[in-house]
C-alpha cells in the first residue's frame, strides 16, 4: 500500500509530461482520415442502345418501346422486338404487356429490315401468318421467352375485337429452314405456312 501511494506523484508527473510533449496516450487514438479527391460518378449506361431505339422509332414512331434485342433468332444477326405499349390502368386486370402494334426487325449491314408485324393481323413478308384471326384485332397481349437453342418465341393473345374471350395464344418463332418468323400449331412445335388471304390462315400446316 505504501509503495503504491509513493508512486502516484511520479506517475502523474510522467502523464503530464507526455501530454505536454504531444505524444499519444493510450491505445484508443486513431489517425485522422486523409482528404482524398472525390471520384467522379460513372454515368449510367442506357438500358437500350441509341441505334436500337432509333430503329424501333423508325418502325413504330416515337412512342415505341423496345421489349428485347440481340441475337433473338440465334441466327448470328442483331434483331429488335419493339411495340406500341398500352399504359395499364388501375382497373386493368389483363396480365402481360398489352400492345396495339408489335414488330421484329433485323439489322443487315447497318440497315434495319422488318421481319414480322402484328397490328390488326399477324404477317411477314410472305403474307398472313397461320392462326391469325380473320377479324381485325385492336390489341394484343404479348408474352415471350428466349431459349438458348430456339431463340425467341412470342405468344400473342387478342384482347379486343374478338367474341371468344378464351382464345389461346398464337405462338410465333423464327423458322431456320424458311429463314423467317412463322406461327406455330397448337403444340407450339410445328410451323404453319403463310397465306396471301385471311380466309385460309387457320388450316395450312408446314
Amino acid at each position: 500500500m505504501t509503495l503504491v501511494r509513493k508512486a502516484r506523484p511520479w506517475l502523474n508527473k510522467t502523464f503530464l509530461l507526455l501530454i505536454a510533449a504531444g505524444l499519444p496516450v493510450g491505445c484508443g487514438s486513431s489517425p485522422e482520415p486523409k482528404n482524398e479527391a472525390p471520384v467522379a460518378a460513372k454515368p449510367a449506361e442506357p438500358a437500350v442502345p441509341a441505334d436500337i431505339q432509333a430503329a424501333a422509332d423508325g418502325m413504330l414512331g416515337s412512342e415505341a418501346t423496345v421489349l428485347a434485342f440481340g441475337d433473338l433468332a440465334k441466327s448470328g444477326k442483331q434483331q429488335v422486338l419493339a411495340a406500341n405499349v398500352v399504359p395499364k390502368t388501375p382497373k386493368d386486370s389483363i396480365t402481360g404487356t398489352i400492345v396495339t402494334r408489335v414488330v421484329i426487325a433485323e439489322n443487315e449491314d447497318g440497315k434495319w429490315t422488318e421481319l414480322f408485324r402484328g397490328d390488326e393481323h399477324l404477317k411477314n413478308a410472305k403474307g398472313y401468318l397461320g392462326m391469325t384471326p380473320i377479324e381485325a384485332v385492336t390489341g394484343w397481349r404479348v408474352q415471350f421467352e428466349q431459349d438458348a437453342a430456339k431463340g425467341l418465341t412470342l405468344y400473342l393473345t387478342p384482347v379486343k375485337g374478338m367474341d371468344d374471350k378464351h382464345v389461346l395464344p398464337i405462338g410465333v418463332r423464327w423458322n431456320p429452314k424458311t429463314k423467317r418468323y412463322q406461327s406455330l400449331d397448337r403444340s407450339y412445335e410445328q410451323f404453319l405456312s403463310e397465306s396471301p388471304a385471311l380466309s385460309t390462315t387457320r388450316s395450312q400446316l408446314r
